[in-house]
């Protein structure tokens, strides 16, 4: 057997690492193209993400429309008819029917009125335009509507606006609607 010199010994060392070093490049070279190709394939998936939530949307929009559009053709009959009517309760009966149309469309959609007279206050659900003393009603609950909240799912889409009864406390004086005491 011969004996490899120092010389060779660093050659054929030199050329393992060259081998090597060929490769890791080669593995870097795939590495780097995959990497640009999930990038690629990414940014495709953003904008096919992006057009549709854009398609969704105006899918929604339009449902949402086309829904509504028999209401309004419903307030277009009413308004022709009103003409020929006698008496407003024929008048009362359509808008009746129409309100129900759109209340039954807004709950097709996930949207519910919040309740409120009768119900403990609650802001989260309602905001307090004025408040009311009402003895025999317990204290903070809504006496009265003043206009109606909505709700989309747990989302409040409006809050109902309403009259809250606070109670007097016993060390606050009662005041009388009937004039003041001193007899002005």
């Amino acid at each position: 057997m011969s004996e490899e010199t120092p010389k060779e010994h660093k050659k054929d060392k030199a050329h393992k690492l060259h081998e090597q070093l060929d490769k890791l490049q080669a593995e870097k070279d795939e590495i780097f193209a995959r990497l640009q190709r999930l990038s690629a394939d990414y940014l495709n998936f953003q904008k096919r993400s992006s057009k549709q939530i854009a398609e969704s949307i105006a899918y929604e929009k339009e449902s949402i429309i086309k829904s509504l559009l028999p209401v309004l053709d419903n307030f277009d009959h009413t308004l022709a008819n009103t003409e020929n009517l006698q008496d407003s309760t024929e008048l009362l009966k359509g808008v009746k029917i129409i309100y129900d149309q759109f209340l039954a469309i807004l709950k097709n959609h996930g949207i519910e009125q919040i309740s409120t007279v009768g119900q403990k206050f609650d802001p989260n659900f309602h905001q307090a335009l004025t408040q009311k003393s009402e003895p025999d009603k317990e204290n903070m609950i809504i006496l009265e509507e003043f206009q109606k909240g909505y709700k989309l799912g747990d989302k409040i889409l409006r809050p109902a606006v309403v009259i809250v009864n606070k109670k007097a406390s016993e060390d606050q004086p009662q005041v009388s609607d009937a004039g003041s005491e001193n007899g002005d």
